[in-house]
């Protein structure tokens, strides 16, 4: 919980109190730490560099000094990092009320806080002990120096809603199936007036013709989903901006079997339909005036006698005939399907996808960047740019007419596997979807290499789910 006051009154079980080197050298701190920092600089003990930390007592008030380098070095990033890892120290392990003082006041610094607080801090806890729970850091109170406002607001509220797609993310896959997703979504819009919704279950996708997301679905025994809720912000426009997000509720591969090691943290493979829903939630809480169709393309990828086999040839409700060259490339499939519906019955002026689509895109980018695929130079842009006001990165890699070539099939219209034979795996993976855009302005978010981190920490994330690209999407529908 973040409460904002006037400045800071080293009256709660902690203060932490951000200090860059130019500050520490010209005595630019509180006036009732002023003594403590004066004699600590002298002593050469504490020089703010980047990440030191520095506990003092003072009273019955822990304060924690924490180092923040040259301010011309300084990075926001670098100010969530080092943040978060001090209110994850065991010196404030056991304490529930902590003052937070910035360097800088300026809107993009306490933003920065914000975040650290909110993401940094998020431990999934659900299935711990009731003893091992309370020894986590869920129920503490943030109290941050700065004047209370509605950007301010925004940002909790957006982080909030990243911690919802996490909240799903993290949960076993059981649990979060079909089902539970369409009541996550009822739950967020009920009774608000802004929102339709059609959600087509097994019968409703057989009758469409949407076989590529029930083929995916054969050998599970929970139903395949397509929710579409659409959202009217902006009533004096007819324009709408498709998100669509890739739910695979579990991916085992298929019969194409993931090996142990990649198929553990498989419950992640809905991080795009967990992500859509939260941006649901941010669209209502910020109240965004624009005209948005959220999707959710709901599988869980199982083994069984019904499966679909590698060779299938399946028809999509697009009417292109699909050779399956690999069961675990089973996201773009459900995937082509929603966008084909959605382009077709919606009409929407552009569609942005977020999936965990290939394992290429770590190979390409790391473990920092989302890769973005357009076929709009002018989507593309500002996406981007949303990506760098909200620190989500992502990197654009190409689409060319050329890339067509290496998802020809000859026996279908298309296959699901690239003949590039290993190379330039997530390109040709958004390649397969562009075939389904209709030429819609289109862009593809593939965040596996985000979505998740498998242990440890990443940046200012914890083990598990990230929220991959939730802010920059809540970031380009709210300045759009």
């Amino acid at each position: 919980m973040i409460n904002f006051i006037k400045q800071i009154n080293f009256n709660k079980d902690a203060a932490v109190i951000l200090l860059t080197e130019e500050l520490l050298k010209q005595g630019c701190v509180p006036k009732g730490i002023k003594t403590q920092l004066s004699i600590l600089g002298k002593s050469q003990q504490f020089s703010a560099e980047l990440g030191q930390i520095f506990p003092v007592v003072i009273d019955k008030t822990l304060l924690l000094i924490v180092g923040l380098g040259k301010e011309k070095d300084l990075t926001l990033t670098q100010l969530r990092i080092t943040l978060r890892n001090a209110l994850l120290s065991s010196y404030l392990k056991k304490l529930q009320n902590i003052e937070i003082l910035s360097h800088d006041n300026s809107k993009e610094n306490i933003s920065s806080v914000i975040e650290a607080v909110i993401l940094g801090t998020y431990e999934w806890t659900k299935y711990l002990t009731k003893d091992k729970k309370e020894a986590k850091s869920s129920g503490k109170k943030y109290f941050i120096a700065a004047d209370k406002n509605k950007h301010f607001d925004d940002i909790i509220n957006i982080c909030e809603g990243v911690n919802i797609a996490r909240d799903l993310i993290n949960d076993n896959a059981d649990t979060i199936n079909s089902q539970y997703l369409e009541k996550s979504i009822r739950s967020i819009i009920k009774n608000n007036k802004k929102f339709s919704l059609e959600v087509l279950n097994e019968k409703e996708l057989k009758k469409k013709g949407l076989n590529l997301l029930l083929a995916v679905n054969q050998g599970s025994n929970k139903d395949a989903k397509l929710i579409i809720a659409k959202y009217k912000g902006n009533p004096k426009s007819k324009d709408y901006t498709a998100i669509i997000g890739k739910g695979i509720t579990f991916d085992t591969g298929g019969l194409n079997l993931k090996p142990t090691g990649r198929m553990e943290t498989m419950r992640q493979d809905m991080s795009g339909a967990a992500s859509v829903i939260a941006l649901i939630n941010n669209a209502i809480k910020l109240d965004i005036k624009q005209n948005i169709i959220f999707a959710c393309a709901i599988a869980e990828n199982a083994i069984g006698p019904s499966a679909y086999k590698p060779g299938d040839i399946i028809k999509s409700y697009s009417g292109k005939t699909v050779e399956i060259g690999n069961t675990d490339a089973e996201g773009r499939l459900v995937l082509a399907d929603a966008i084909s519906y959605i382009v077709k019955n919606y009409k929407p002026q552009e569609v942005i996808d977020i999936a965990t689509l290939t394992g290429a895109c770590a190979v390409a980018l790391g473990l920092d960047y989302s890769a973005l695929v357009s076929n709009n130079d002018a989507l593309a842009k500002r996406l981007i740019t949303a990506s760098k006001e909200t620190d989500d990165r992502a990197w654009r890699l190409p689409s060319y007419p050329e890339l067509k070539d290496s998802i020809k099939s000859k026996i279908a219209d298309i296959k699901n596997t690239s003949n590039l034979k290993g190379a330039g795996g997530t390109i040709t993976g958004a390649e397969f979807l562009r075939q389904f855009t209709d030429n819609t302005p289109w862009a593809h978010l593939d965040i596996a290499n985000t979505a998740w981190v498998d242990n440890g920490s990443r940046m200012y994330f914890g083990a598990g789910a990230t929220g991959s690209c939730i802010r920059l999407l809540t970031y380009y529908l709210k300045h759009k």
